[in-house]
Order: C-alpha cells, then structure tokens, then sequence
C-alpha cells in the first residue's frame, strides 16, 4: 500500500489541476472525482472531454481503461459472497488497484473474513480520503499555477510507471505495443477516437494471444 500512497497525492494534485484548466463545465470539474474513482478512468475521460469528443467516444473511453476492475470484482466475489447490499455497493465503488491489491493479500493470509474486511476497509477509507483532498488541492491552490510547468505530463508518466511494472510475460508486451502503434496511427482519427482505438485494439490483442494454443 505504501508505494500507492506515495503517489496518489502527486497524482491526484495534478490531475485535478488539469480538470480544472479543462474546457468543461464547471459542475463536470467538481463530480469528476466523485463519480470516477480511477485515476485512469477520469484522466481519460476528461481528456476526451477537454478535446470536445463525441459522449459515445467519452463514454467507451471511460469504460474501456476500467475493465481491468471487472476481473477484480470476479477475484473478491468468492470473498464477498453474502454480503448486505450497502457493503456491496460501497466495496464496488472503492474497488480500484491499491484497495484490491491489499485486500487480496489480507484474505490470502488469514482465513477469518473479518481479517481481510478490516484490511479492505482501511486501505479503501486511506486512499479515498488522499485521493479526494489532492483532487480538490490540485483544483483550488493548483490552479492558478503557471501553465508552463506542464503539470498535465506527469499523468502519463505515473501510468506509463504503472504500467511497465505489470507488463512482466509475452502477451502484455505485445498487447502494450499494439496499443502504442495503434495509438500512433490513429492520432488523427475522427471524433477523437484515437484513445478508444489503441485500447480496444491492445485488449483484443491480449484476449487473442492469451486464448491462443499454449
């Protein structure tokens, strides 16, 4: 958990500083947070916003980068079984990496579930509380910063981080560099649909190469 904190804050400072310099509503700036609870997903969405993307395209984009949460609802359901449904839709909406990683590990180690509830409880209440308060820093003090820091680009670079650090076997390396040229050739796509083409187009790659003969 330590090694996501000590880059939810930065990260939260600066993308909400780059909701706040983007061209949306002002109502839009301040829900992004709340209603996304993914540092990927909201960069994404309202990067796509920002540019005047078409809703569809924003909307695909947004749902597209939080598949991954899919397989993490399947991992924590055996756990999860039972559960009233406040838990249920409290857990799913704070379910994101660092909250699932922790949780994961804390049911493997012990089989009392109250052990692993504690664990999830804490590390989800942690980062909701340092990731809402760097959003809203980054929206209040940060923007009036000057542009020419170019704050935005540590957003990519934290992902890029994040994500050289999963891509460890075959199928991710070359799910990653279909995205990346994908991504390359389609920067000039219609309707912004570069974003959404370089995902789709990686995530199939990935499902083809990993359902393929072993």
């Amino acid at each position: 958990m330590a090694p996501w904190l000590a880059g939810i804050a930065p990260l939260g400072f600066v993308l909400g500083v780059t909701t706040a310099r983007a061209d949306i509503p002002t109502g839009a700036r301040w829900l992004a947070g709340p209603l996304i609870f993914s540092a990927s997903g909201q960069a994404v969405t309202v990067q796509l916003l920002d540019r005047h993307a078409a809703a569809l395209v924003v909307i695909a984009g947004g749902i597209s980068v939080n598949l991954r949460l899919v397989l993490y609802s399947g991992a924590m359901a055996r756990y999860w079984q039972g559960r009233p449904g406040w838990w249920n839709a409290l857990a799913a909406y704070t379910l994101v990496d660092p909250s699932a990683a922790v949780a994961l590990e804390a049911y493997q180690r012990s089989d009392d579930p109250a052990y692993g509830d504690a664990h999830y409880v804490g590390a989800a209440a942690t980062l909701a509380i340092a990731w809402f308060g760097s959003l809203a820093l980054g929206a209040t003090v940060g923007a009036g910063l000057p542009r020419g820091l170019q704050l935005e680009f540590v957003i990519p670079l934290y992902l890029a981080g994040q994500l050289v650090r999963r891509v460890d076997d075959a199928t991710a390396k070359r799910a990653v560099a279909a995205a990346i040229v994908l991504a390359l050739v389609s920067i000039t796509a219609p309707l912004h649909l570069g974003t959404l083409i370089a995902i789709t187009g990686g995530t199939l790659v990935a499902i083809k190469i990993g359902d393929g003969p072993r």
